[in-house]
Formats: C-alpha cells, sequence, structure tokens
C-alpha cells in the first residue's frame, strides 16, 4: 500500500513538473539584413565619399552665427531633452540594481521584546507566567547562487537598455537642433515674404492711384478701379500673413529654446543661409547601421530583449541559495553577549517549481513577444532610415535644380521690369504697364524665397537622415548578431 501511494506521489509530482515547461515558446523575429535593401539604383547618380557624415557641429555650415548661438541655447535649456536625460538615469539606476541583485547580501538587526508567556505555552523556569524581557542580536547572510547565468542575463539586458536609453538621449539632441534649424529657415523664409508683400503692397497701391486718374480722365472704367482695389485687399492680406508667419516662427524657436514667448521676439532676422552640401557614404544601408543613433538604440534594445528570455529561461530551472544567521539571545536579566546565548544557522536551499498555473510561461511569452517587437522596431527604423537618405538626397538634388530655374525666371523678370521702366521713362508705354510687370517679377520672386528654404530644410532633414553628426564610440558601433538569441539553456 505504501508502495502505491509512493509511486501515486510520484506521478503526480512528475506530472505537475512537466506543466513547469518552457517547450514550444521561441521568438519568431529576425533582423533584416542590411546589405538585402538595395538602393544602388536610386542612388546611382548621387555623389559618394567614405566621409559623407555630417560634422557634430553641422550648422555651423549653414553660415548664421546667430543660428549656432540659438542651437547652443536649445541644447542646454530645453525641457524635452531633461526627459530623455531623466529616461537615461533611471535605465541607469536600473542596471545598477540589476547587477547588485546578482550578489550577496548581509543585514544586522536587535530586537529587545518585552513579553508574559502562559503557563499552558511554557513553564516557569522558560518565563511562563512572568514578564520578561526578549534580547538578540543578530546578522543574516544570503545569496542566491547564478548557477544558470539568469541573474546575469538580467543584469546584461538593464544595462542594454541603459546603452539604449543613453543613445536615445542624444538622439533627441540630433532632432532638436534639426527642428532649431528648421524653424530658423521658416523666420527667414517669412521675413522674405514680408519683403515681397511690401514691395506688392506699393506696387498695388500705386496701380490703383494711377488707375484713379485714368477713370477721372475718362480712359478707364470702374471695373478697371474695382480690379486695382482687389489688388491691394490681396496685397494687404499678403502683408499681415508674412507678419503672422514671423511671429509664429519667432513662437516655435521659443518653445524649442525652452523659454517664454518675449524669447523669440529677440530674435533678429536671420541670415539668407546656405545650404549644407553633403555626399552620400558609398556602402549606405551598412553605414547607417552605426551612424543612425536611432538605430543603434533599436539595436540595443533587440540585444536587451534576448537576454530578458534567457533571464526567463532560468526561472524553470532549480534555484539554490545559501543563507546563514548569527547572534545572541537571552531572556529577562541575562546578559545576551555572552557565548552561551549564542545561536547560529547555516545550509542551502534548493527550490524548484513545479506547478504555478502557466506563470513562467506566461512570462516567457511575454519576453518572446517583446524580442519580437524589438526586432520589428529595428527593422522598421532600417528600412526607414534607408529609404529618408535616398529620399532626402533627392529632395536636396530637385530643390537645387528648381532653384537654378527659378533664378533664370526671377533674372528674365528683373529684366522684363527694366525694359518695360525704360519703355515708359522714353514715353513709349504706361507706367501702370510697368507695373504690371512688375507684379511678375514679384511673384517670381516670392516663388524663389520658397524654393531656397526648401532648399535648406531639405539639407537639414538629409543630415538628420545620415545621423545628424552621432559618432558611435565603443560597444555602440557594435552590430547586433543577425539570429534570434539562443533559446535553450
Amino acid at each position: 500500500m505504501r508502495l502505491q501511494l509512493l509511486a501515486a506521489a510520484t506521478g503526480i509530482t512528475l506530472a505537475l513538473a512537466g506543466c513547469v515547461s518552457s517547450g514550444g515558446l521561441h521568438p519568431s523575429g529576425s533582423l533584416i539584413d542590411a546589405l538585402t535593401l538595395k538602393s544602388d539604383r536610386s542612388l546611382s547618380d548621387v555623389k559618394v565619399s567614405p566621409a559623407a557624415w555630417p560634422a557634430e557641429d553641422w550648422w555651423t555650415g549653414l553660415g548664421d552665427p546667430q543660428l549656432s548661438a540659438l542651437i547652443t541655447e536649445a541644447l542646454k535649456d530645453n525641457p524635452s531633452l531633461a526627459i530623455a536625460d531623466a529616461r537615461a538615469r533611471q535605465a541607469q539606476a536600473e542596471a545598477g540594481f540589476a547587477d547588485a541583485d546578482r550578489g550577496p547580501s548581509v543585514s544586522a538587526g536587535a530586537n529587545v521584546i518585552g513579553q508574559r508567556l502562559p503557563l499552558t505555552a511554557a513553564p516557569p523556569e522558560l518565563g511562563g507566567g512572568h514578564f520578561t524581557w526578549f534580547k538578540d542580536v543578530r546578522a543574516s547572510f544570503s545569496w542566491g547562487l547564478d548557477l544558470w547565468g539568469g541573474k546575469r542575463a538580467a543584469w546584461e539586458a538593464a544595462l542594454g537598455k541603459e546603452r539604449a536609453a543613453d543613445i536615445e538621449s542624444q538622439a533627441a539632441r540630433i532632432e532638436l537642433s534639426s527642428n532649431v534649424a528648421r524653424a530658423y529657415t521658416q523666420l527667414g523664409y517669412a521675413y522674405a515674404q514680408l519683403d515681397v508683400a511690401k514691395a506688392e503692397q506699393e506696387r498695388a497701391s500705386t496701380a490703383r492711384q494711377l488707375t484713379q486718374q485714368r477713370v477721372a480722365a475718362g480712359l478707364d472704367s470702374q471695373l478697371q478701379l474695382k480690379q486695382s482695389e482687389t489688388e491691394v485687399a490681396n496685397a494687404d492680406q499678403q502683408l499681415a500673413a508674412a507678419q503672422r508667419a514671423i511671429n509664429a516662427a519667432r513662437s516655435s524657436l521659443a518653445v524649442l529654446l525652452g523659454k517664454g514667448p518675449d524669447r523669440g521676439l529677440d530674435i533678429a532676422r536671420p541670415q539668407e543661409l546656405e545650404p549644407v552640401v553633403l555626399a552620400v557614404p558609398a556602402d549606405l544601408p551598412i553605414d547607417l547601421l552605426g551612424h543612425r543613433p536611432d538605430l543603434v538604440a533599436a539595436r540595443w534594445q533587440v540585444e536587451a530583449a534576448g537576454k530578458d528570455i534567457k533571464a526567463a529561461k532560468t526561472e524553470f530551472l532549480p534555484n539554490v541559495s545559501i543563507s546563514a544567521m548569527a547572534g545572541f539571545a537571552a531572556f529577562g536579566s541575562i546578559n545576551p553577549l555572552q557565548l552561551p546565548a549564542r545561536f547560529y544557522t547555516f545550509g542551502p536551499s534548493v527550490s524548484l517549481p513545479i506547478f504555478d498555473g502557466g506563470r513562467l510561461r506566461s512570462n516567457l511569452a511575454g519576453k518572446d513577444a517583446q524580442y519580437d517587437e524589438a526586432v520589428a522596431r529595428y527593422n522598421q527604423t532600417l528600412v526607414s532610415a534607408v529609404n529618408e537618405v535616398a529620399d532626402d538626397y533627392d529632395a536636396v538634388q530637385s530643390s537645387q535644380q528648381q532653384v537654378a530655374a527659378q533664378q533664370r525666371a526671377v533674372d528674365a523678370a528683373t529684366q522684363a521690369w527694366q525694359l518695360s521702366d525704360q519703355r515708359y521713362k522714353s514715353g513709349v508705354g504706361s507706367y501702370l504697364e510697368a507695373l504690371i510687370v512688375r507684379q511678375q517679377l514679384l511673384g517670381a520672386q516670392q516663388r524663389l524665397a520658397a524654393l531656397k528654404s526648401q532648399q535648406v530644410e531639405s539639407s537639414v532633414q538629409l543630415i538628420q537622415a545620415l545621423g545628424g553628426g552621432f559618432r558611435p564610440q565603443g560597444e555602440a558601433a557594435q552590430t547586433v548578431a543577425e539570429t534570434s538569441p539562443e533559446h535553450s539553456l
């Protein structure tokens, strides 16, 4: 009978132990090989250079000291950077906690407890039936042995997250400097719009005055007068819109600088910015892996997720720990700090999960899903990065061609205005006809200002797409393995 009970108990134990298994659980995500992201045809006409990466202070290439000062101020005072830095410090603290959990812990304590034990619980010689004091002084030691490397894997995962958070903090700085440059470019364009709007208002007002004179002389009708008044009203609207664009750009810059709106009012009119001339690395997809901070951070997240899986796997295995305690204890008026009052305990302990209702499997499945998510985010970032560079470089080239073409249009319109003005002064044409030609010139100048602004913005976007001056250091330059983490121990 006893043998039958023992066999049944053994069978139940083995059955329950079989429930706590990691079998069948594994991640399914795989990293995209950068070599498969072909860009040769898209960048066939692109100038390539092994030293194509932007400088860390790339904004100085735009040629405006005020912009450089604004970016320096933003990098110092913008609250979003404080958020990113706080996240990095939090990740650093978590890595420190995981590292400390790998080692032993030692604690000490003392108690003085007044108590009265009933006679039913203790005889008189042990204090039963009397009030007495219990005093003890003790020290304890415990250490969970990391036989399977689970704690080390958890520490390495936290360390990877710390590195990712630190690089994400650097990425936030690159994004901020790019946003300041773009907002500054918009401010410069708004001022150019204001110049054109003022010139158009002056032209429209002069044309209306001449039309009024011609109507009074019976040369024109009220129709021409109303048309000229419409042009004046449109010019007034353009002037108000340009002023609003200036105020909006100043407000955006004040936000990026982490200051109040009055700070934006102190920003002087920008100089005309020179687009930064950039080349593209010869092996773009591979080279981007170490120069885009978002890609480097995404790789560290993948590494950390793989270590989390390993740590979760070790929870299915036996856990061995060592604990010890020693001290002195005594009842009543006896001095506890004497040799007869000593006590101590020591011994290892082993625990093995037998049945937990699926907690460990659910935890491991969650870690697998987090790994797959990290891989998917990395793949998404890599694909976006390669395409962003190709598209931004094409935008830079296109805007350069458009600026050149529009400059020819402005030159032609300028010559037409000069000729019409000469004809008027020679008595061949009317000044009203010359003003119509000048309206075409102003429209061409406005389009040129917009294209030059777009050209600068495109070059800033390309700088950001190429990593914005990020320089990988040490382990941040390592390449993540292109396979899933080892899922067996």
